[in-house]
């Protein structure tokens, strides 16, 4: 028998199942009670889907809070059973039933819906509550006397539930039956024939029902019927239908309303009882009837989810045996009890700060098991954050990106979904969702200063760290990883490479080698930070170093210039006045600023008391009258200090004659001593200033003799008009430019009296002429002798006579000297 039933299924599911694919949804129908790993459908065909994108794409089976009776094989790409279904537990009465869940792929997220119908097949025989009915009639009973029997119950729907019933034997009674609205049947015994209670007392009867399944089954309940004495009234209720409501919350106790039927007999045959019939959806176990008074109580919790109608089949019966019955309709109305259940069907705990908007990162389904605005869902979630969820289908949110994101103001976002419905009170359940936000290189690394300056004191050692520079990147991990490059560039013609270097992790800046603040004093370059994105980004920086200057060099002395060989001497007149600038040591520091002041002293002298020498401008002066005591032969040894720290100095020996004629100067002259210190090259350099003087010695002859005629014509003209002779001026002391000490510039006033007035007229000229160093004993000289012709007013052609031999003189004794000197070596 249960071969020919697995038959039939096996038959039923290959004829009923049917399949349908429109819009991402498909069908299938499958008889109840199928085995385990019995084929459901292909649903790789059926959707036209590749079997490797079931794997590759997390393909799985979403039912939602219902049980899993289906599963999905990946590597066939088909449905197969997972557990035994009974339709009639997972369904009970209603029809027809089906299993509704999805099947969900990632990477993209796509959803399908999938219907699986469960086909009833007639696995369940026609039942009765109780194995045995026993009724009291009296004998008196007429034909056509109704008596209403229990229902039997069959779980099965359809052809399959309960069809019809019979009765045996049929001497005195027969069945009748009455289809009610809702499908169920009512069955009643009918009194055909009078009963005799003295020819039979009790009568036993089979009652039978069977449903329309194939094979048919059925059940039988016995009926023992007791003959009474006459009672020939039945109870009447007061109405056929009695309807009431009921909310989903009441509770265990409440009364729903109160039944009345009536008997015309008297005494105990008058006397009504009430009971409950039917046990249908469990209604005797939720509902109780007062026997006596016929108040129907509510005995558990109802739930208008499960079952929202009720059907109390109701009798009232005498105690002569005779009955009549009623029904009892309970509506329950949803009470909203249940809260939004939320589930999180997928979602992306990590997005790319470049996602594109309405990016998707989580699928939600949300369930509201009550009806109508109890049931209606919305979900919010929390503000101000770039995400927004939208309803794709009838309970089902997906969670999208709004706008632009950025982990550098955002890493990470907690976001709260919170699903209320619409039922008075609402609502509500919240669930959380962390994403983290994985960071793009959008940002290149952006350094502290827009620019930097640095210094750096002259004579350091290479390989000193000179500063740092520092660069931050708003990325993260790699992208944030900052270098530090030095561009290529040249300072100087010298590629920058040679000057400075940067560590590429720290950004300290090294020198490469020692710097000289007299040679370069500062030096720019650039300097990029990239980071460790893909592709890379940059930014660079320019970064300007000053040299510090270091008190690394002595003063240099520049006059009087001091040689090996000769020395140059200058010439004091012994008529000379307190105050009479001698000569002007002048001397140079290439350092700069504080290191480059110079002072001068004078750290030794013939005659201590004779001169000074001015701390700020090396200007040597008479401190007194010279007088004819003072030594003609003069040695002053002036040093020259800068204001470094430490100081560097240096000293020079100034040769000063005391004399008032050319004569008395050439005899003391040749009486100086003189250092010995020869250099290995001077020899070449004399060698070369021998042939400079020799040039100069014939291009000076023409020049003097020229200007001496020229002087000369002049002087005529003066004296034939009478007016002031134009007097010969010593040459000016003119300071350097450029060597760290004050410009002083110097005019000489000179009276001169005329041989015809004694009245004086001044002139000045500017100085224009420097002391050259190997004629300048000469030209003092000359000068002396210039001033003593002017004092004893000599006639002008013998003072012009005078002067071609002085200059002439001089001109050969220098030739002399040096033609000497570079014989000497």
């Amino acid at each position: 028998m249960w071969g020919r039933t697995m038959m039939w299924q096996v038959l039923l599911f290959i004829t009923v199942l049917s399949l349908r694919s429109v819009c991402g949804q498909v069908s299938y129908s499958i008889p109840e009670e199928m085995a385990k790993g019995s084929l459901v459908g292909n649903i790789v065909q059926d959707l036209g889907l590749d079997v490797k994108m079931l794997k590759s794409r997390n393909a799985r089976i979403y039912t939602g809070d219902s049980g899993e009776y289906i599963e999905l094989n990946k590597d066939r790409g088909v449905l197969l059973i997972k557990q035994r279904i009974d339709r009639e537990a997972l369904c009970g009465k209603t029809s027809p039933c089906a299993l509704h869940f999805q099947i969900i792929l990632e990477n993209p997220m796509e959803l399908y819906r999938v219907t699986v119908e469960i086909v009833d097949i007639n696995d369940n025989a026609p039942s009765f509550k109780k194995s045995e009915m026993q009724f009291e009639i009296s004998e008196y009973a007429l034909p056509g006397a109704r008596f209403m029997l229990e229902s039997a119950l069959d779980p099965d729907v359809g052809i399959n539930d309960l069809q019809n019933y019979s009765l045996k034997p049929t001497d005195h009674f027969n069945i009748k039956l009455h289809n009610q609205p809702d499908g169920n049947k009512n069955v009643e015994m009918v009194l055909q024939k009078p009963l005799d209670r003295e020819v039979q007392d009790k009568l036993s009867l089979l009652l039978t029902a069977v449903d329309g399944g194939y094979p048919q089954l059925s059940g039988t309940v016995q009926i023992i019927i007791t003959v009474l004495d006459a009672n020939d009234n039945t109870p009447v209720f007061s109405q056929a239908v009695y309807k009431t409501t009921i909310p989903e919350n009441a509770r265990a106790g409440t009364v729903l309303l109160t039944v009345s039927a009536t008997d015309a007999d008297h005494g105990s045959n008058g006397h009504v009882t009430y009971s409950i019939m039917n046990g249908i959806n469990g209604v005797s176990e939720l509902f109780e009837i007062d026997e006596e008074n016929g108040e129907v109580k509510l005995v558990s919790e109802v739930d208008y989810e499960q079952v929202k109608h009720y059907q109390i089949q109701i009798k009232a019966k005498d105690h002569g045996g005779l009955s009549d019955s009623s029904k009892i309709i309970v509506d329950v109305t949803d009470v909203n009890d249940n809260s939004p259940i939320i589930n999180i069907i997928s979602k992306s705990r990590t997005i790319p700060e470049d996602s594109p908007s309405n990016t998707v990162i989580a699928m939600i389904g949300v369930q509201d098991p009550d009806s109508y605005n109890n049931g209606h869902v919305q979900c919010t979630m929390t503000e101000n954050i770039p995400f927004t969820i939208k309803s794709t289908s009838n309970g089902f949110f997906s969670l999208v990106t709004e706008s632009v994101l950025d982990r550098e103001t955002n890493s990470e976002f907690n976001i709260t979904v919170t699903c209320s419905d619409e039922g008075v009170p609402s609502l509500s359940s919240s669930v959380s969702l962390a994403v983290h936000i994985s960071d793009v290189n959008d940002n290149a690394p952006i350094f502290e200063k827009s620019s930097y300056e640095s210094y750096i004191k002259e004579n350091n050692s290479p390989g000193l760290s000179i500063f740092s520079v520092k660069a931050k990147d708003a990325d993260w991990n790699q992208n944030a990883r900052v270098s530090y490059i030095l561009e290529e560039d040249t300072i100087n013609g010298v590629s920058v490479s040679s000057f400075v270097s940067v560590n590429s992790d720290s950004g300290v800046i090294h020198a490469v080698r020692s710097f000289d603040y007299e040679q370069i004093k500062d030096f720019q370059f650039r300097i990029k930070a990239q980071d460790g994105g893909s592709p890379p980004l940059s930014s660079d920086v320019t970064i300007k170093i000053h040299i510090q200057d270091q008190n690394d060099n002595a003063p240099q002395i520049l006059y009087p210039v001091q040689t090996g060989v000769s020395q140059v001497a200058e010439m004091v007149p012994r008529s000379a006045d307190v105050g009479y600038l001698v000569t002007k040591v002048v001397a140079v520091d290439v350092d700069s600023g504080q290191n480059a002041w110079l002072s001068y002293k004078l750290l030794k002298a013939t005659d201590r008391a004779l001169f000074e020498v001015d701390l700020q401008n090396g200007e040597i002066r008479t401190l007194r009258q010279v007088t004819d005591k003072d030594a003609v032969k003069q040695r002053l040894t002036v040093v020259v200090e800068d204001n470094g720290q430490p100081s560097r100095s240096a000293t020079v020996n100034v040769n000063v004659a005391v004399a008032d004629s050319f004569p008395e100067v050439l005899s003391e002259f040749s009486d100086f001593t003189q250092d010995k210190d020869y250099n290995d090259n001077l020899t070449f350099y004399l060698v070369l200033a021998l042939a400079a003087v020799s040039f100069l010695f014939i291009s000076c002859l023409v020049v003097i003799i020229s200007v001496k005629v020229y002087r000369w014509r002049q002087s005529r003209i003066f004296y034939q008009s009478n007016l002031p002779v134009i007097p010969y001026y010593p040459p000016c002391y003119a300071d350097a430019g450029g060597t760290g000490t004050l410009q002083h510039m110097y005019n000489y006033e000179v009276c001169m009296t005329t041989d015809s007035r004694k009245s004086d007229m001044k002139y000045v000229r500017p100085c224009s002429q420097s002391i050259l160093s190997l004629d300048a004993s000469a030209t003092q000289t000359l000068q002396h002798v210039k001033e003593n012709e002017a004092d004893e007013d000599t006639g002008v052609q013998v003072s012009f006579w005078k002067e071609i031999l002085l200059e002439l003189y001089t001109l050969i004794f220098d030739s002399k000297h040096m033609k000497n000197k570079v014989e000497g070596e």
